[in-house]
């Protein structure tokens, strides 16, 4: 019996523990509505913040994005940008385990690239690569029209090459005396029987580094997905957006420069034997051609 009365005394203060809890619980419960108001108020204040807040950064990044469209489009912006924030070249390195033999003889230009030209002018861009085993320079005497000519009209001209260093023949610098300071050229990347890839830089003193670079193809043109391939080899610092297509077409019969062009004459080897041609580069940035004695 006596135990009967402990459990029920148990069952009793167990009862009344759990009563207890319960008007505990009523009460936090009922005290806490005020305070889940003001907390309502409190998260509805901070959720127009947070939205406003939202709102001015998509507002924010849509305006500069505006803003870059607009400068892309307007020469006069890209063109002062570009002379702000390029002056050196970009480090880039030749393709490995080059093979120079193979890279010689004709190629298309079928697209081209200067940092110095934002609208498409050429036509008709062919080079012809070759190597002189007595001096170990290469040479590319390259033709081109201007793409308006009426006359398709054709200049020609040609660079010359030394290989600084064996190790790396598919790095090349300018011989000329008329460009300052060192102008590199690189063989990006070429398979030697369909497409081919180069780049030349040169940096000068007080002013912009000039950057080209020629989409090469043995044949008249490429198939997207090549051009699309080599394009992604390129630099971040050539804007793809400015890689114009040079046409190929009808290229064959062109108008031969006269003697009395000033910007140009006739390659022919039999009239002009002793003379060379030379590029030049207008302060405008249009490369052209002009021939002179050879010494």
């Amino acid at each position: 019996m006596a135990q009967c009365h402990r459990k029920q005394f148990q069952l009793q203060r167990n009862g009344d523990r759990a009563s207890e809890t319960a008007g505990r619980s009523t009460t936090i419960n009922n005290s806490s509505s005020p305070s889940s108001g003001i907390m309502e108020a409190i998260m509805g204040r901070n959720g127009s913040l947070l939205l406003t807040a939202v709102l001015i950064i998509i507002l924010d990044v849509c305006s500069t994005q505006s803003v870059q469209h607009v400068t892309r489009h307007n020469s006069n912006a890209h063109q002062t940008r570009g002379v702000q924030s390029q002056q050196w070249c970009p480090k880039v390195g030749a393709i490995k385990n080059f093979d120079l033999e193979r890279m010689m003889g004709c190629w298309h230009v079928v697209q081209y690239y200067a940092s110095t030209e934002e609208l498409p002018e050429y036509a008709c861009m062919r080079s012809h690569f070759s190597f002189s085993k007595e001096d170990q320079h290469i040479t590319m005497n390259f033709s081109y029209i201007f793409a308006e000519d009426p006359l398709r009209e054709k200049l020609v001209g040609n660079i010359t090459w030394m290989i600084p260093k064996f190790q790396e023949p598919g790095h090349w610098q300018h011989t000329e005396d008329i460009y300052e300071g060192i102008y590199n050229t690189y063989v990006l990347d070429t398979d030697y029987d369909t497409w081919g890839l180069v780049m030349h830089c040169a940096e000068k003193k007080k002013q912009p580094r000039y950057l080209s670079a020629l989409l090469l193809s043995r044949k008249t043109s490429l198939a997207d997905n090549e051009i699309s391939f080599l394009r992604g080899k390129l630099p971040q610092d050539i804007d793809t957006s400015f890689m114009f297509n040079i046409g190929q077409e009808s290229c064959d019969n062109l108008m031969e420069s006269s003697r009395d062009d000033p910007l140009a004459y006739v390659v022919n080897g039999r009239q002009r034997a002793k003379e060379i041609f030379k590029i030049i580069n207008k302060p405008d940035g249009r490369v052209r051609a002009r021939s002179e004695p050879r010494s």
